[in-house]
């Protein structure tokens, strides 16, 4: 079953034009959060760099996903041709930067190995992107209900612009209609939801939110990645998705080099702090 959509998003959404000289900055938007997110990177760039983000919630075969259970009649390759068609089309002259936030820089790593008529990127800039080899690939039970709360509500806060502090240890061993009890009292009593806001609703948000993982999870699993042909930087927030592991498993996918870089925030809010911003901006140089 395919749920209707009120109006088709744009793949393309040009933050900032670049200035004669400069270089354009291509970020690969995965969705959960609205590309305007981004307005707060394209303030903090260095004069004269462009910003044009590529919206994977623009491609229908994506964002349906999730909305029928996660099952998505795509692949990672498909995914990553065509936004590297629309860089095509965007991308006049120049030199540029591929980047991308969360499973987007998953696909950004996967476009840098295409060939374009405009050459290869200078380099590839991962926002706490986790890569896609053998060891960080999992079954979908092995996705937890106390992992998944616990992200879940950094989502929340992030799209209130609030935050919404969670005790892990409360979450753990807890089953999601629990755990969503806790996330709405501590919602409420953070004011990033109304009090009058009503569990099946947030439960009818969380399922939507889960299955856009589980769609994100089943794309990578049969993933067969190539190293970058560029060199890669890795930007984790403090509060990273796995706050644990320094490079996210990217070593083996970076032979031209690999830099790991932290910013504050945590795995939403790196997107809209301006002091995260500030860390991220100066990492995405041509040069």
């Amino acid at each position: 079953m395919r749920h209707p959509r009120s109006a088709e998003r744009p793949v393309v959404h040009r933050h900032r034009a670049a200035a004669p000289g400069s270089h354009t900055v291509y970020l690969v938007h995965p969705g959960a959060l609205d590309v305007s997110v981004h307005r707060t990177l394209a303030d903090a760039l260095p004069a004269g760099v462009g910003l044009t983000v590529l919206d994977l919630g623009g491609l229908p075969e994506y964002w349906q996903a999730a909305l029928t259970g996660g099952h998505a009649d795509t692949t990672i390759d498909a995914l990553a041709s065509r936004l590297q068609t629309a860089v095509q089309v965007a991308h006049i002259e120049g030199d540029y930067v591929l980047a991308g936030w969360s499973f987007g820089g998953v696909v950004a790593h996967a476009m840098a190995s295409l060939p374009a008529r405009h050459g290869r990127p200078a380099r590839l800039v991962l926002l706490d992107s986790i890569a896609p080899v053998e060891a960080y690939k999992h079954d979908d039970d092995a996705l937890e209900p106390s992992l998944l709360l616990g992200w879940f509500g950094m989502y929340l806060g992030a799209k209130r612009d609030r935050p919404l502090p969670l005790d892990p240890e409360r979450l753990a061993g807890l089953g999601v209609d629990d755990g969503l009890k806790l996330v709405l009292e501590a919602a409420i009593a953070n004011e990033v939801l109304l009090p009058s806001t009503p569990l099946p609703g947030l439960r009818k948000l969380y399922d939507t939110y889960v299955d856009g993982l589980l769609r994100n999870n089943r794309l990578t699993n049969p993933h067969r990645p190539l190293p970058a042909p560029v060199p890669v930087v890795l930007v984790k927030a403090d509060r990273s998705l796995v706050p644990g592991d320094r490079t996210l498993g990217w070593e083996p996918l970076a032979p031209h080099g690999l830099q790991v870089h932290t910013c504050p925030g945590d795995h939403y809010t790196m997107l809209t702090r301006a002091d995260a911003a500030a860390v991220v901006a100066s990492l995405l140089d041509a040069a």
